[in-house]
């Protein structure tokens, strides 16, 4: 009984005085609070508008007829596309195009009209800016749209010369009807679809660079946690890392309602998952992180080579995490890989849950996997503090006079 009290008060003692150290300093609150509070706003605003809308677009019409200004209309008209100008040749279209006052170019054909009205088939030549795919994906969805919709009148103009009604010729033109819905995200936005994922990677990031930099402060100055001059506080390594960890622990419950609630209503994120799952989440996810973050802190030596290699780290964090490109989609060595990092199993499993309204039934393989990365992250730092333990004794005794 005795043991276990003692061991819980080291716990504590290593839980208070890494606060201590953490609101002491102003590099860590920098990454801790700061950078959460301006990432998450910042990415969500750069977000905000969730579908790109009125793509310029420059449209040559060398028909000049009656029916291609009459689909010009219609193309004006969608919400993807916006004819800011309209040149009177292709080459001038190019230039403007090739200037970027464009994203795409359209392109009406003489002798457009006189094919229709002689039941030949016309084609529209579009010209999309594939470099950047969201514009290409947007101008292209906006002709195609806008082009089935224009065959539509067609056939049923052309039904109804037969004899038929408008319905009868309704149903000639469309013998099959659809109808489509954006399941789980509503707008079909790209904030609401790449953002969940982003906030979670942004709290492992700031986690993981938070404990590196004072980890990389300890080697800098010499001495293991808890000391002043040769007075240490008693305490093994596992205490000390429990102790560390809950500290973060403590300081992220905030940052993550901060991050997960506040901002998820301003700037209205799908949110269908019980709270309940999102905390079995959640707990599993920041303390594996924590203890990754502490079994890797003593290798730094000074505090920017845990600035340089946890920014170096982000943005492969992010690719492998399948939310720029499909996991499953990714060579398997580097799928292999991206199963070290807590996010790959974390992110998928969170959407599910915030956007899908998944229980935690459905995300029990992710939760078995987050809890496995706890255990050994933990043993991992056990042993990485017992070695800096012992060599931070092995210099005080270096110090003392014989």
């Amino acid at each position: 009984m005795k043991k276990t009290k003692r061991f819980l008060n080291h716990i504590s003692a290593f839980w208070y005085d890494e606060l201590r150290i953490i609101f002491h300093d102003w590099g860590a609150i920098l990454v801790f609070f700061v950078a959460i509070l301006a990432y998450t706003v910042i990415y969500s605003l750069a977000y905000q508008n969730e579908v790109l809308r009125e793509i310029p677009v420059a449209l040559v019409d060398l028909d000049h007829s009656a029916s291609s200004r009459r689909w010009a209309r219609m193309i004006d008209a969608s919400e993807q596309i916006h004819i800011t100008i309209k040149p009177t040749s292709l080459q001038e279209a190019r230039d403007l195009f090739y200037q970027d006052k464009v994203k795409g170019i359209v392109l009406i054909p003489s002798e457009f009209e006189k094919q229709l009205l002689a039941g030949r088939q016309a084609m529209i030549p579009v010209y999309c800016d594939a470099s950047y795919f969201l514009y290409y994906k947007q101008v292209y969805t906006g002709v195609i749209s806008t082009l089935t919709h224009f065959n539509g009148t067609i056939k049923v103009q052309k039904t109804m010369m037969g004899g038929n009604g408008y319905q009868q010729a309704i149903a000639a033109s469309e013998p099959i009807s659809f109808h489509y819905h954006y399941l789980f995200n509503p707008s079909g936005g790209y904030g609401s679809f790449v953002m969940p994922g982003i906030i979670l990677i942004i709290l492992q990031q700031t986690l993981l660079i938070g404990i590196g930099l004072l980890g990389g402060t300890t080697r800098e100055r010499n001495y293991f946690n808890h000391n002043l001059g040769d007075k240490v506080i008693p305490g093994g390594a596992t205490s000390a890392v429990l102790g560390k960890a809950l500290a973060y622990i403590t300081v992220y419950i905030f940052t993550s309602i901060y991050a997960l609630v506040w901002v998820y209503h301003w700037f209205g994120y799908p949110d269908k998952g019980e709270g309940i799952t999102i905390i079995l989440l959640m707990l599993p996810y920041l303390l594996s992180v924590a203890m990754m973050g502490l079994a890797i802190s003593v290798l730094f030596k000074e505090r920017v080579d845990a600035l340089m290699f946890m920014v170096f780290l982000s943005p492969v964090v992010l690719f492998l995490s399948g939310l720029s490109w499909p996991a499953t989609s990714i060579p398997p060595a580097l799928y292999q890989l991206g199963k070290v990092f807590p996010s790959t199993h974390a992110v998928p499993a969170f959407i599910r849950v915030r956007s899908m309204g998944a229980s935690k039934v459905d995300i029990g393989y992710e939760l078995s996997i987050l809890w496995l990365q706890v255990f050994v992250y933990f043993v991992l730092a056990v042993i990485s503090f017992s070695l800096a333990r012992r060599r931070f004794f092995n210099i005080l005794l270096s110090r003392r006079p014989l």
